[in-house]
């Protein structure tokens, strides 16, 4: 394991997964094809389009040549194999370095195909000629998107690989190969998953995560998904012409208080159970009085004696959501990220508690 060549070989893997994914650590490197190759590029916020016709070509182009990058790097690392003289190869070798340079070779094809008549064949071009008017070209809507790009009130969101714009009259997704582009007023928006995640890895927050169909009445557009944290919503409501329509099991969080008590009721489900005794019974909950007592604080995340929680000794006298809503009514809310691991007072005697301390009531 050693081996120069094993080394090289893992060190390339790595970079290249990096280099195509781009984790936030290659983007503050300015590892990436956009900071590379700035100076050609241009600026997306000064031509969005021409930006993009570019920017697609040439990730394409940079990615195809990451094979024949590895079989150039083995020439060094595994000099005993011969690879600097592929006659002297191995069959194997020889077949990969075929292919390596096949890649760069057939995306220069392409890239030449989209870049005939100014980028007429682009796949974004040709999307926007869908959309020109009579005695028009497609530079004419893409001249609009550039107008409206520029104006601050878009909504935009989203990481570098997918990321969401709402212009005052286009929805788009920008991805790494390919930009979609749809006009509001002829498409149908439908909520169709939500997926709830305890802790988003870049605010150590709980997240919702909604994902969006996007379908234009013209079947010569693709459709394509969008995905954004629930707490935008609201936000790319108010900047769409049409509503969102939502798919009958998909419950939507806008605030940071619905997400918190829906992770705070997640993570009480996994604590250890109270057995009432068969000579109590439950009571109506005194915080909503609607729903019967459902929890009881007992003290299981260390021993009695030890740390700050308490032992509470008050019978179960609220709801699960009841005392979510009173845990997190005692939360800084400049400091959200310190909410789940935080104590609070029990609502009755202010015995200090966590979340792990919460128990359902069987």
């Amino acid at each position: 394991m050693d081996s120069p060549e094993v080394t090289f070989t893992l060190a390339y893997l790595v970079f290249a997964v990096c280099f195509v994914f781009t984790p936030n650590e290659f983007h503050s490197a300015g590892l990436t094809v956009q900071n590379l190759l700035s100076g050609w590029l241009g600026s997306e916020d000064a031509a969005f389009v021409p930006y993009h016709l570019r920017r697609t070509a040439a990730t394409l182009l940079c990615h195809s040549l990451l094979p024949l990058g590895y079989y150039v790097g083995m020439c060094f690392a595994a000099s005993e194999k011969h690879l600097y003289s592929p006659s002297q190869a191995s069959e194997a070798w020889q077949l990969f370095l075929l292919l390596a340079v096949t890649l760069p070779s057939a995306a220069c094809t392409l890239i030449y195909y989209w870049s005939q008549d100014q980028w007429a064949y682009h796949p974004l071009a040709r999307t926007l000629a869908m959309y020109t008017l009579p005695q028009s070209g497609w530079q004419a809507v893409a001249s609009s998107i550039n107008t409206e790009f520029r104006r601050i009130d878009k909504f935009a969101t989203g990481a570098p690989g997918a990321r969401v714009i709402v212009t005052d009259t286009w929805v788009m997704k920008v991805t790494t190969y390919r930009v979609h582009v749809a006009q509001q007023q002829d498409v149908h928006l439908t909520v169709t998953e939500s997926r709830q995640h305890e802790l988003s890895p870049d605010s150590n927050l709980p997240v919702q995560l909604l994902t969006i169909h996007v379908a234009s009445v013209s079947p010569a557009v693709q459709p394509f998904d969008i995905r954004l944290n629930s707490t935008e919503y609201g936000e790319l409501c108010e900047k769409l012409q049409a509503p969102i329509r939502s798919a009958a099991n998909v419950v939507i969080h806008q605030s940071l208080g619905d997400l918190f008590l829906e992770t705070f009721a997640s993570l009480v489900e996994v604590n250890p159970a109270y057995s009432v005794p068969s000579s109590q019974e439950l009571e109506p909950c005194i915080g909503c009085m609607q729903t019967c007592a459902s929890v009881k604080l007992v003290k299981t995340c260390q021993e009695p004696a030890a740390g700050e929680c308490q032992q509470c000794y008050c019978r179960p006298m609220w709801c699960l959501t009841c005392m979510g809503k009173w845990f997190a009514s005692r939360q800084d809310p400049q400091r959200p990220d310190t909410w789940l691991a935080s104590r609070v007072p029990c609502p009755t005697c202010r015995a200090r508690f966590c979340i792990l301390d919460v128990c359902t009531v069987r």
